[in-house]
């Protein structure tokens, strides 16, 4: 693009801020960059196979020169793109990229006539997405949106799991739901579906700001029932 080049930080924080250098972490066959695009301080994050190159970004967030630019950089081959739900900070770049790159996107059927693309290939809950030798599991979490997914990405060697959760879980509490019912439906299924399955040291990556991880959130629970958000 025009000779401009990105340079991808691998001292990995999980916290960083709009217009940084995005951030990569190495983990047992796989690489997952984190970027934040856009004024909402979205998170784009690209998945790569170590062994085959191949990738996937889940959300096209914003700031599709930027996003085209860590594709550049990090993604030898780009798969498909996922998208985590309806919302249009999270899609913003969607059309662009598709354009730019051609390849199939994802999403769950409730959130896809929201998308500015309509997906290849609609998934729901426990499908899997492959990528390369990689495989993710689908999670869905009814409440922020009735489509929200998530996916889970588990380390072959170490056994932890990392939890790619768009809007629906993030470090203090679950995402913003428009009413009681819907509230319930999505602790109901972060509780359920997250927080009783998978352990301590689960990483969390969600849609805006920084990481966190189940064990960190997990005492909160009660905390987050009780005040309703």
């Amino acid at each position: 693009m025009d000779g401009q080049q990105m340079t991808i930080d691998d001292h990995y924080t999980g916290e960083l801020k709009q217009g940084s250098a995005p951030q990569r972490r190495t983990i047992a066959g796989a690489t997952i960059t984190k970027i934040s695009v856009g004024p909402m301080d979205n998170n784009s994050y690209l998945v790569v196979c170590s062994e085959t190159g191949k990738s996937l970004l889940i959300d096209a967030a914003n700031e599709a020169d930027r996003l085209a630019l860590l594709l550049e950089a990090g993604a030898p081959t780009l798969a498909s793109i996922v998208t985590t739900h309806q919302h249009p900070d999270h899609w913003l770049a969607l059309a662009d990229v598709v354009k730019l790159t051609g390849v199939p996107t994802l999403a769950h059927p409730l959130d896809a006539e929201k998308l500015p693309v309509t997906p290849d290939r609609t998934v729901t809950d426990g499908d899997l997405v492959e990528v390369g030798r990689l495989t993710l599991e689908v999670i869905h979490l009814a409440g922020h949106t009735p489509g929200s997914i998530a996916l889970a990405l588990t380390d072959p060697a170490s056994g932890q799991v990392h939890l790619f959760t768009g809007d629906s879980l993030f470090p203090g509490g679950v995402g913003k739901t428009a009413d009681p019912e819907q509230f319930a439906s999505l602790l109901r299924d972060v509780t359920t579906k997250l927080f009783e399955r998978f352990p301590d040291d689960t990483a969390v990556y969600p849609g805006h700001g920084k990481d966190t991880t189940l064990g960190a959130e997990r005492p909160f629970l009660a905390e987050w029932q009780e005040r309703g958000w």
